[in-house]
Protein backbone atom coordinates (compact mmCIF):
# COMPACT_ATOMS: atom_id res chain seq x y z
CA UNK A 1 0.00 0.00 0.00
CA UNK A 2 1.87 3.05 -1.26
CA UNK A 3 0.92 6.68 -0.99
CA UNK A 4 2.13 9.42 -3.28
CA UNK A 5 2.96 12.37 -1.03
CA UNK A 6 2.92 15.76 -2.75
CA UNK A 7 3.79 19.08 -1.19
CA UNK A 8 0.98 21.60 -1.65
CA UNK A 9 1.46 24.30 -4.30
CA UNK A 10 -0.99 27.10 -5.21
CA UNK A 11 -1.95 25.41 -8.48
CA UNK A 12 -3.62 22.69 -6.37
CA UNK A 13 -5.71 25.18 -4.39
CA UNK A 14 -9.08 24.22 -5.92
CA UNK A 15 -8.43 20.50 -5.39
CA UNK A 16 -7.34 21.17 -1.78
CA UNK A 17 -10.39 23.31 -0.98
CA UNK A 18 -12.80 20.83 -2.57
CA UNK A 19 -11.41 18.02 -0.41
CA UNK A 20 -11.72 20.14 2.76
CA UNK A 21 -15.34 20.94 1.89
CA UNK A 22 -16.18 17.23 1.50
CA UNK A 23 -14.09 15.94 4.40
CA UNK A 24 -15.37 14.40 7.62
CA UNK A 25 -13.26 16.52 9.96
CA UNK A 26 -12.23 19.68 8.11
CA UNK A 27 -13.47 23.22 8.72
CA UNK A 28 -13.09 26.53 6.92
CA UNK A 29 -9.82 27.13 8.79
CA UNK A 30 -8.23 24.63 6.37
CA UNK A 31 -9.50 26.43 3.29
CA UNK A 32 -6.49 27.99 1.59
CA UNK A 33 -8.20 31.40 1.55
CA UNK A 34 -8.07 31.26 5.34
CA UNK A 35 -4.74 29.51 5.82
CA UNK A 36 -2.81 31.74 3.45
CA UNK A 37 -3.69 35.06 5.08
CA UNK A 38 -0.55 34.70 7.22
CA UNK A 39 1.58 32.86 4.64
CA UNK A 40 4.36 35.40 5.15
CA UNK A 41 4.82 34.23 8.76
CA UNK A 42 5.18 30.51 8.09
CA UNK A 43 7.10 28.33 5.66
CA UNK A 44 4.23 26.27 4.32
CA UNK A 45 4.90 22.55 4.17
CA UNK A 46 1.34 21.29 3.72
CA UNK A 47 1.01 17.84 2.19
CA UNK A 48 -1.46 16.03 -0.04
CA UNK A 49 -1.70 12.22 0.05
CA UNK A 50 -2.78 10.32 -3.05
CA UNK A 51 -3.64 6.63 -3.25
CA UNK A 52 -4.27 4.90 -6.58
CA UNK A 53 -4.57 8.30 -8.20
CA UNK A 54 -7.22 9.58 -5.77
CA UNK A 55 -6.66 12.32 -3.19
CA UNK A 56 -6.87 10.46 0.12
CA UNK A 57 -6.03 13.11 2.73
CA UNK A 58 -4.53 16.51 3.48
CA UNK A 59 -2.21 17.77 6.18
CA UNK A 60 -1.96 21.53 6.80
CA UNK A 61 1.60 22.09 7.99
CA UNK A 62 4.56 24.42 8.21
CA UNK A 63 8.29 24.00 8.62
CA UNK A 64 10.27 25.55 11.45
CA UNK A 65 13.93 24.62 11.07
CA UNK A 66 13.93 20.80 11.27
CA UNK A 67 10.47 20.56 12.87
CA UNK A 68 7.29 19.66 10.96
CA UNK A 69 4.26 21.38 12.58
CA UNK A 70 0.57 20.83 11.83
CA UNK A 71 0.02 23.90 11.75
CA UNK A 72 1.56 26.53 14.05
CA UNK A 73 -0.77 29.24 12.75
CA UNK A 74 -4.03 27.33 13.33
CA UNK A 75 -6.01 26.54 16.47
CA UNK A 76 -6.13 22.86 15.55
CA UNK A 77 -4.75 20.73 12.73
CA UNK A 78 -3.76 17.23 11.77
CA UNK A 79 -4.81 14.85 9.03
CA UNK A 80 -7.93 15.95 7.14
CA UNK A 81 -9.84 12.83 6.07
CA UNK A 82 -12.98 11.87 4.20
CA UNK A 83 -15.55 9.13 4.74
CA UNK A 84 -13.48 6.55 2.84
CA UNK A 85 -10.55 6.72 5.28
CA UNK A 86 -9.73 3.40 6.97
CA UNK A 87 -7.69 2.69 10.09
CA UNK A 88 -5.26 0.32 8.36
CA UNK A 89 -4.56 2.78 5.55
CA UNK A 90 -4.00 5.59 8.03
CA UNK A 91 -1.41 3.55 9.92
CA UNK A 92 0.43 2.96 6.65
CA UNK A 93 0.06 6.63 5.69
CA UNK A 94 1.92 7.71 8.82
CA UNK A 95 4.67 5.13 8.22
CA UNK A 96 5.21 6.56 4.76
CA UNK A 97 4.87 10.13 6.04
CA UNK A 98 7.70 9.56 8.51
CA UNK A 99 9.94 8.19 5.73
CA UNK A 100 9.08 11.22 3.58
CA UNK A 101 9.83 13.67 6.38
CA UNK A 102 13.20 12.07 7.10
CA UNK A 103 14.16 12.41 3.43
CA UNK A 104 13.15 16.08 3.61
CA UNK A 105 15.49 16.69 6.54
CA UNK A 106 12.96 16.88 9.37
CA UNK A 107 13.91 15.52 12.78
CA UNK A 108 10.75 16.03 14.82
CA UNK A 109 6.99 16.37 14.39
CA UNK A 110 4.60 18.56 16.40
CA UNK A 111 1.09 17.28 15.71
CA UNK A 112 -2.09 19.13 16.62
CA UNK A 113 -5.36 17.22 16.76
CA UNK A 114 -8.73 18.27 15.41
CA UNK A 115 -11.03 18.07 18.47
CA UNK A 116 -13.81 15.50 18.16
CA UNK A 117 -16.61 18.05 18.30
CA UNK A 118 -15.55 19.29 14.83
CA UNK A 119 -15.93 15.79 13.36
CA UNK A 120 -18.97 15.17 11.17
CA UNK A 121 -18.12 11.46 11.30
CA UNK A 122 -15.83 9.70 13.78
CA UNK A 123 -12.32 10.75 12.77
CA UNK A 124 -9.65 9.64 15.21
CA UNK A 125 -7.85 7.15 13.01
CA UNK A 126 -4.88 9.51 13.10
CA UNK A 127 -4.67 9.43 16.91
CA UNK A 128 -4.46 5.65 16.83
CA UNK A 129 -1.87 5.73 14.06
CA UNK A 130 0.51 8.26 15.61
CA UNK A 131 0.75 6.26 18.85
CA UNK A 132 1.09 2.88 17.15
CA UNK A 133 3.32 3.98 14.30
CA UNK A 134 5.19 7.02 15.57
CA UNK A 135 5.47 6.45 19.33
CA UNK A 136 3.89 9.87 19.74
CA UNK A 137 3.79 11.39 23.21
CA UNK A 138 1.55 14.10 24.59
CA UNK A 139 3.45 17.38 24.39
CA UNK A 140 0.84 19.94 25.41
CA UNK A 141 -2.77 19.99 26.56
CA UNK A 142 -4.98 23.09 26.65
CA UNK A 143 -8.37 23.18 28.34
CA UNK A 144 -11.28 24.34 26.25
CA UNK A 145 -14.87 24.82 27.39
CA UNK A 146 -17.87 23.53 25.45
CA UNK A 147 -21.65 23.36 25.67
CA UNK A 148 -23.30 20.27 24.18
CA UNK A 149 -26.57 21.79 23.04
CA UNK A 150 -28.66 18.64 23.41
CA UNK A 151 -27.82 18.49 27.13
CA UNK A 152 -27.46 22.00 28.49
CA UNK A 153 -26.99 23.16 32.08
CA UNK A 154 -28.73 26.04 33.75
CA UNK A 155 -26.65 29.21 33.95
CA UNK A 156 -25.10 29.98 37.34
CA UNK A 157 -26.80 32.68 39.42
CA UNK A 158 -24.05 35.26 38.81
CA UNK A 159 -24.53 34.92 35.05
CA UNK A 160 -28.33 35.08 35.29
CA UNK A 161 -28.08 38.26 37.37
CA UNK A 162 -25.71 39.83 34.85
CA UNK A 163 -28.11 38.99 32.02
CA UNK A 164 -30.97 40.59 33.93
CA UNK A 165 -28.89 43.77 34.49
CA UNK A 166 -28.23 44.01 30.78
CA UNK A 167 -31.88 43.53 29.90
CA UNK A 168 -33.01 46.14 32.46
CA UNK A 169 -30.39 48.58 31.15
CA UNK A 170 -31.90 48.35 27.69
CA UNK A 171 -28.79 46.94 26.02
CA UNK A 172 -29.44 45.87 22.45
CA UNK A 173 -27.63 42.97 20.74
CA UNK A 174 -27.22 42.90 16.97
CA UNK A 175 -25.14 41.36 14.22
CA UNK A 176 -22.78 43.99 12.96
CA UNK A 177 -20.19 44.84 10.33
CA UNK A 178 -18.47 47.35 12.63
CA UNK A 179 -15.38 45.27 13.22
CA UNK A 180 -13.29 48.39 13.86
CA UNK A 181 -15.64 49.55 16.62
CA UNK A 182 -15.42 46.23 18.40
CA UNK A 183 -11.66 45.94 17.84
CA UNK A 184 -11.15 49.17 19.78
CA UNK A 185 -13.02 47.66 22.76
CA UNK A 186 -11.15 44.36 22.43
CA UNK A 187 -7.67 45.89 22.21
CA UNK A 188 -8.31 48.22 25.13
CA UNK A 189 -9.57 45.40 27.35
CA UNK A 190 -6.72 43.01 26.45
CA UNK A 191 -4.15 45.72 27.10
CA UNK A 192 -5.63 46.69 30.48
CA UNK A 193 -6.33 43.15 31.67
CA UNK A 194 -3.51 41.03 30.25
CA UNK A 195 -1.08 43.50 28.67
CA UNK A 196 -1.63 41.65 25.40
CA UNK A 197 -3.25 42.13 22.00
CA UNK A 198 -5.41 40.04 19.64
CA UNK A 199 -3.79 37.35 17.52
CA UNK A 200 -5.32 38.97 14.43
CA UNK A 201 -4.88 42.58 13.47
CA UNK A 202 -7.97 44.56 12.52
CA UNK A 203 -6.93 44.41 8.86
CA UNK A 204 -6.55 40.62 9.04
CA UNK A 205 -9.90 39.96 10.68
CA UNK A 206 -11.64 42.28 8.22
CA UNK A 207 -9.96 40.45 5.34
CA UNK A 208 -11.00 37.05 6.69
CA UNK A 209 -14.54 38.22 7.43
CA UNK A 210 -14.78 39.45 3.85
CA UNK A 211 -13.68 36.04 2.57
CA UNK A 212 -15.87 34.02 4.96
CA UNK A 213 -18.87 36.22 5.85
CA UNK A 214 -21.02 33.25 6.89
CA UNK A 215 -18.30 31.68 9.03
CA UNK A 216 -16.84 34.75 10.75
CA UNK A 217 -19.65 36.71 12.38
CA UNK A 218 -19.63 39.73 14.69
CA UNK A 219 -22.20 40.49 17.39
CA UNK A 220 -22.15 43.71 19.38
CA UNK A 221 -24.04 44.94 22.43
CA UNK A 222 -24.95 48.63 22.29
CA UNK A 223 -26.45 51.20 24.61
CA UNK A 224 -27.22 54.63 23.22
CA UNK A 225 -25.20 53.75 20.08
CA UNK A 226 -22.08 52.97 22.13
CA UNK A 227 -20.49 49.53 21.72
CA UNK A 228 -20.20 48.10 25.23
CA UNK A 229 -19.19 44.57 24.21
CA UNK A 230 -18.74 42.35 21.22
CA UNK A 231 -18.07 38.80 20.11
CA UNK A 232 -16.51 37.38 16.95
CA UNK A 233 -17.83 33.89 16.26
CA UNK A 234 -16.17 31.27 14.09
CA UNK A 235 -19.06 29.18 12.76
CA UNK A 236 -18.47 25.74 11.23
CA UNK A 237 -20.81 22.85 10.43
CA UNK A 238 -20.76 21.48 13.97
CA UNK A 239 -19.56 24.31 16.19
CA UNK A 240 -20.06 27.98 16.95
CA UNK A 241 -16.84 29.14 18.62
CA UNK A 242 -16.38 32.42 20.51
CA UNK A 243 -13.09 33.39 18.90
CA UNK A 244 -12.99 36.83 20.52
CA UNK A 245 -15.23 38.33 23.20
CA UNK A 246 -14.65 41.48 25.18
CA UNK A 247 -16.40 44.32 26.97
CA UNK A 248 -15.65 47.85 28.07
CA UNK A 249 -15.59 48.65 31.81
CA UNK A 250 -19.19 49.85 31.60
CA UNK A 251 -20.11 46.81 29.53
CA UNK A 252 -18.74 44.51 32.23
CA UNK A 253 -20.69 46.37 34.89
CA UNK A 254 -23.95 46.09 32.94
CA UNK A 255 -23.60 42.46 31.81
CA UNK A 256 -23.15 43.24 28.12
CA UNK A 257 -21.19 40.05 27.41
CA UNK A 258 -23.85 37.96 29.12
CA UNK A 259 -26.62 39.29 26.92
CA UNK A 260 -24.58 38.48 23.82
CA UNK A 261 -24.01 34.93 25.07
CA UNK A 262 -27.74 34.60 25.68
CA UNK A 263 -28.41 35.58 22.07
CA UNK A 264 -25.86 33.31 20.41
CA UNK A 265 -26.06 30.24 22.69
CA UNK A 266 -29.77 30.14 23.42
CA UNK A 267 -31.16 31.49 20.17
CA UNK A 268 -29.16 32.12 17.00
CA UNK A 269 -26.87 29.05 17.18
CA UNK A 270 -28.99 26.76 19.30
CA UNK A 271 -29.35 24.47 16.26
CA UNK A 272 -25.64 23.60 16.11
CA UNK A 273 -24.49 20.60 18.19
CA UNK A 274 -21.79 22.51 20.10
CA UNK A 275 -20.93 25.96 21.36
CA UNK A 276 -17.27 26.46 22.18
CA UNK A 277 -15.77 29.20 24.36
CA UNK A 278 -12.14 28.60 23.32
CA UNK A 279 -9.22 27.69 25.54
CA UNK A 280 -8.24 29.31 28.83
CA UNK A 281 -4.50 28.87 29.18
CA UNK A 282 -2.46 31.62 30.76
CA UNK A 283 0.03 33.27 28.41
CA UNK A 284 3.29 31.29 28.15
CA UNK A 285 2.03 28.73 30.66
CA UNK A 286 0.20 25.41 30.85
CA UNK A 287 -1.79 26.72 33.83
CA UNK A 288 -5.40 27.69 33.28
CA UNK A 289 -6.87 31.10 33.92
CA UNK A 290 -9.24 29.97 36.67
CA UNK A 291 -11.39 33.10 36.68
CA UNK A 292 -11.89 32.83 32.91
CA UNK A 293 -12.82 29.15 33.14
CA UNK A 294 -15.20 29.96 36.00
CA UNK A 295 -16.96 32.52 33.82
CA UNK A 296 -17.37 30.02 30.97
CA UNK A 297 -18.59 27.33 33.34
CA UNK A 298 -21.16 29.81 34.59
CA UNK A 299 -22.81 29.68 31.16
CA UNK A 300 -22.99 25.87 31.35
CA UNK A 301 -19.72 25.05 29.61
CA UNK A 302 -17.59 22.09 30.59
CA UNK A 303 -14.07 20.95 29.75
CA UNK A 304 -12.63 19.54 26.54
CA UNK A 305 -8.94 19.04 25.75
CA UNK A 306 -6.98 20.49 22.85
CA UNK A 307 -4.01 18.13 22.56
CA UNK A 308 -0.68 18.40 20.78
CA UNK A 309 1.66 15.46 20.30
CA UNK A 310 5.29 15.14 19.28
CA UNK A 311 7.58 12.41 18.05
CA UNK A 312 11.16 12.10 16.87
CA UNK A 313 12.04 11.00 13.38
Amino acid sequence: MNFEIIRYTPDRKDEWNAFVAGSKNGTFLFNRDYMDYHADRFEDSSLMFYREGRLYGLMPANRKSDVFQTHAGLTYGGLVMDAKTTAAATVELFRELNDYLRREGFRRVFYKCIPWMYHQLAAEEDLYAIVRTCDARLQERDLGTVIIQCNTLRWERVRRRALKRAQEAGIVVERSEDMAGFWAVLCDNLKRTYDSKPVHTLAEIELLHGRFPDNIVLYVARKDDEILAGMVLYVSTQVARAQYSSASPLGKELGAIDIIYDRVICHDYRHLPYFEFGTSAMADSNAINESLVFQKEGFGGRGICFDRYEWDL
